[in-house]
């Protein structure tokens, strides 16, 4: 924040207004982080920091740190009757480090850190930092002026997701090996995220987490990027650079639960401030962390603040907002006699759906061409519809049961997969109830998962062979695509947080094909409208043949908004090449195989089609028109007409 100046006459408590106490206690302070927290100020004309907490049953609060030596007695806060403490504390630097003190009614004491603090401490301490925000010179204005162009729902979407403490990390003589910085990542994850052709980079949650464990998600400070990468101003340049470079970038957001720690929200003024006193409501047992009063009109200004101050300070593309169906049930995870219910009588927290709708109004309405995207693993309807129609107003859903119900089938081996064959196909019954993304998430390869390539069945190459072959099926199909790192390449064991991806890897061919699949998939992805344009209307995708289980081969058309822009995608998921098998084909004349994952440059056996294909003028599968191919061993073909 630029230092911001006050006339002699405002008094420094009078930072926070009385609009902003109001707004606040009313729950539409949009940008309550204007206020809130600490802010570089003046105040006739002495440069100081402000300083702002909700707290409304504290008995006494006082400001601490490094530069009073932590002790309590030297700034004490002025309460309002809002609930709202303030100080103005003149001459104090940028970077000091403070928590506030709490004395609770019961004259129990709390070191807090700050919930609105800009910046934190290096784990474990958690003390927050005062940091200025606003003094970074951004130059990614190309790609705010055409974001919403590249993220609209016709546009292609092909998601890198990153765990940035494991992505790579580099020799260090104290600890071993050592993160990469914000700045190391400019210069290594870009140029890969370029070269794989990816349009997206998701973030897991970088707001700043006490236990390395949680991978981000049990969140301390949800106004902080972590400081285990650098500083926020570190942040804003490897965003600004993703910009600069035409790739857009979402953040994991956590607004669903908190961690018990006893320096965040849990408990914050002696009171359960953020969260509910009866644990049916208010803890997440399962993952012993404390549930957000959605219903509490201050909780949602802070919420709803933190997911704009993303899109706002950080110039972020978009929001995953991480476990949502454990917000919109109030029986979660929950036996009959732990959970309450609603006013009606049912499992729906009304409260977290009225949540939910306004924090998406509310961004989408402040800035149009932001993606919101729900991950949500129930049938819960109208997700991704507007609120004004009755939906939740998210832009997209993770498409849980596709990626479950297809994993679960390539899991099969080949011989049993035509009793299967229905896992692939259901999908389609419900693709187009929603705006969904086809997730191969980290979720999928921890906990004992074991890798995506270690779930295909078969020796090495039918491994391979198999994942290529599910890749070229999934970015054929309708639906945004995300796949988390370490999957482009192949990599063998499970993710690990604590180490790196396993880059040698790539001396070997098997993976340096699968990288380049990968690869050349999203440049094809991204070239051909058929792939994208109409990734949520029944006009873009036609099945050829659904029903050959015998076979274990699947055959559909997708079209582009023109339905003379097509393409053909076969998939074959037995390791038999089929020689003359007949597809029906929309139009007559010379197709051209765009895509074959089994060429030798993807370590493939090199069983493909001619350089042109002449259809034939015979009836087959309700089109007039049909081609004979030769359909390669467990893989995937894009046919495209010349």
């Amino acid at each position: 924040m630029t230092k911001k100046k006050l006339s002699r006459d405002t008094q420094a408590e009078n930072w926070v207004t009385e609009l902003d106490k109001y707004l606040f206690n009313e729950g539409t302070h949009e940008r309550a982080y204007e206020k809130f927290g600490a802010h570089l100020i003046t105040v006739d004309d002495v440069q100081g920091v402000a300083f702002a907490v909700w707290a409304p049953n504290a008995r006494k609060i006082s400001i601490i740190g490094d530069f009073n030596g932590w002790n309590g007695d030297s700034h004490v806060m002025v309460s309002s009757n809002s609930g709202i403490w303030t100080l103005f504390i003149p001459d104090l630097p940028e970077y000091s480090v403070y928590k506030f003190r709490i004395t609770a009614q019961d004259n129990q004491v709390f070191d807090k850190s700050d919930p609105f603090g800009f910046a934190m401490e290096e784990r474990p301490r958690t003390g927050s930092v005062v940091v200025d925000i606003d003094q970074y010179q951004w130059h990614d204005e190309a790609w705010m002026i055409s974001r919403q162009k590249n993220q609209s729902l016709e546009a292609p979407i092909s998601i890198y997701e990153v765990h940035l403490g494991s992505w790579s990390k580099v020799p260090d003589e104290q600890w071993g090996s050592r993160y990469l910085s914000y700045r190391e990542l400019t210069e290594t994850l870009i140029p890969y995220v370029l070269e794989m052709g990816y349009t997206h980079i998701e973030l897991l949650p970088i707001a700043e987490y006490p236990f390395d464990g949680s991978w981000g998600y049990q969140v301390l400070g949800f106004f902080a990027p972590t400081s285990r990468f650098g500083s926020t101003e570190d942040f804003m340049y490897f965003i600004d650079k993703c910009h600069q470079h035409g790739i857009g970038v979402i953040l994991d957001w956590v607004p669903a639960h908190f961690p018990k720690d006893g320096a965040g929200l849990n408990f914050f003024d002696g009171t359960h401030l953020y969260s509910h006193v009866d644990p049916r409501q208010g803890e997440h047992q399962d993952w012993g962390t404390l549930i957000f009063n959605y219903g509490r009109m201050e909780v949602r200004s802070f919420l709803i603040s933190n997911a704009l101050f993303w899109l706002d300070k950080y110039h972020i593309d978009g929001l995953r907002v991480d476990a949502v169906a454990s917000m919109l049930y109030l029986d979660y995870s929950r036996d009959e006699s732990q959970w309450i219910p609603n006013r009606y009588g049912g499992r729906e927290n009304l409260d977290a759906i009225s949540f939910l709708q306004k924090t998406n109004e509310v961004l989408h309405g402040v800035f149009p061409g932001i993606l919101t995207i729900a991950e949500e693993s129930t049938s819960w309807p109208m997700v991704s519809q507007p609120t004004y129609l009755g939906g939740l107003g998210f832009s997209l859903k993770w498409n849980m049961g596709w990626m479950h119900d297809t994993l679960n089938y390539m899991k099969q081996d080949p011989i049993h997969r035509k009793f299967h064959h229905n896992q692939m196909t259901f999908g389609m019954l419900y693709a187009f109830h929603e705006n969904f993304i086809l997730p191969l998430s980290h979720d999928e390869v921890v906990h004992g998962k074991g890798s995506l390539l270690n779930k295909m069945p078969g020796d090495d190459w039918q491994k391979f062979a198999g994942l290529r072959a599910y890749y070229g099926f999934m970015w054929g199909y309708s639906g945004k695509k995300l796949l988390f790192m370490g999957c482009e390449f192949g990599q063998w064991q499970e993710w690990n947080h604590d180490k790196s991806l396993e880059w040698e890897a790539l001396t070997a061919n098997n993976h340096q094909g699968m990288k380049r699949f990968v690869r050349d998939l999203n440049l094809v992805y991204r070239a051909e409208p058929a792939l994208y344009e109409n990734d949520f209307e029944w006009s873009g995708f036609d099945w050829i043949n659904a029903s050959d289980t015998d076979n274990s081969v699947f055959s559909f058309v997708r079209y582009a908004k023109s339905p003379e822009d097509f393409l053909i995608i076969i998939c074959n998921f037995t390791p038999m090449v089929r020689h003359n098998y007949r597809v029906g084909v929309p139009r007559g004349g010379k197709y051209i195989e765009l895509v074959n994952s089994d060429k030798d440059v993807y370590w493939g056996s090199n069983v493909t089609n001619h350089d042109e294909l002449q259809s034939l003028d015979i009836p087959s599968y309700e089109y007039n028109h049909c081609l004979d191919l030769t359909l390669p061993p467990l893989a995937t073909i894009f046919l495209k007409p010349v």
